[in-house]
């Protein structure tokens, strides 16, 4: 009699063993749909349209090489699945991926990168209507009146699968996501023939640049928005000032097409303050420049002159420690 008690009792624990592995491990072995996702990033901050390569051809400006303008990769993904334009699942993954929970099915997947700062999302409760842009801001001009633009944009990776059939089965799947840049850098250099060493403050406007992009394509939208940038400005007292900007790329580039669709013009406005407080403003053409480097580049101009009686002149009691261009005052609008 004890020996059967404890040959039912050995079996009790073993069968109970069993079932406590087979409830840890069941999503591992069990059937059904289970998708691991593998990403993987394209960092590009432009893109080679047939003007100058600049990857074999980089000038070396501001001790800037052009790999010191890549990308860094985001910190994380959101990612969409859609059943019939209809979004069924929003999930957040590591950027190198993870498992990404569906039903069994025919359904259409969008990802991009949660981690941006200035960017805003419209229409991602469909994969047709999802993209993005950044908000309104003005400021006040030197003469008084007011500038609207937007808000250059921080990085932003998309990639879209139209059609991914789910099934259940007895192990995981992997799906290969390749990250692609929807936004791209421009590097914007002011170059002074003189007076560089008297400018104290400086920021710009781009005009022209695409209000936002379609995030399945890339497709950037056909309305021309001004780029307002300011912290991005740095002063050097021997060549003037240059920025690094970031952007959507020019209006009406469809899909992965690295022609714009018709040609815009696009101005490049610099706003100094000099030492002694007196404000100049210098705009110039980059429209050419612009049509050679729709996704990205740099952007040069040169000419710009500060006499010394313009530099010395008055008490030169602007204090340079301190920015006073007033706030800019941000506002909200969709993406049409």
């Amino acid at each position: 009699m004890k020996k059967t008690m404890i040959i039912l009792a050995a079996g009790t624990f073993l069968l109970a063993g069993c079932r406590k592995d087979l409830c840890y491990n069941h999503d591992e072995h069990g059937f059904g749909v289970r998708v691991n996702v593998a990403a993987s990033w394209e960092q590009e901050w432009e893109r080679y349209s047939g003007g100058t390569d600049w990857e074999t051809e980089w000038p070396g400006l501001f001790g800037l090489e052009y790999r010191d303008l890549i990308p860094q990769i985001p910190e994380g993904i959101r990612a969409n699945v859609y059943t019939e334009e209809q979004r069924e699942v929003e999930a957040n993954l590591q950027p190198e991926g993870g498992r990404l929970g569906m039903t069994a099915g025919k359904h259409s997947i969008l990802f991009y990168n949660n981690d941006t700062e200035y960017i805003t999302f419209q229409g991602t409760d469909s994969w047709a209507t999802a993209a993005a842009s950044t908000r309104t801001r003005t400021r006040t001009r030197s003469g008084g009146d007011m500038l609207e633009g937007k808000t250059p944009p921080d990085q932003l990776y998309a990639a879209y699968i139209d059609n991914y059939e789910a099934t259940a089965t007895d192990s995981a799947s992997t799906l290969p996501v390749v990250m692609q840049p929807m936004v791209y850098t421009y590097l914007i250099c002011f170059e002074f023939e003189h007076g560089a060493n008297y400018v104290a403050l400086a920021r710009g406007a781009l005009t022209g640049m695409a209000s936002g992009v379609y995030l399945i394509d890339g497709r950037t939208s056909d309305e021309g928005e001004t780029l307002l940038f300011e912290e991005e400005c740095h002063i050097d007292k021997d060549f003037g000032v240059w920025a690094v900007v970031k952007s959507f790329g020019v209006p009406g580039l469809s899909g992965k097409s690295e022609t714009p669709l018709t040609a815009g013009q696009h101005t490049l406005e610099l706003e100094v303050r000099l030492g002694n407080g007196t404000m100049k403003v210098y705009e110039f053409d980059v429209s050419g420049q612009l049509a050679l480097q729709p996704r990205g580049g740099i952007l040069y101009v040169q000419g710009i002159a500060i006499s010394d009686e313009e530099g010395m002149q008055g008490s030169g009691a602007f204090d340079v420690t301190v920015k006073d261009w007033g706030e800019y005052v941000d506002i909200v609008l969709p993406l049409d």
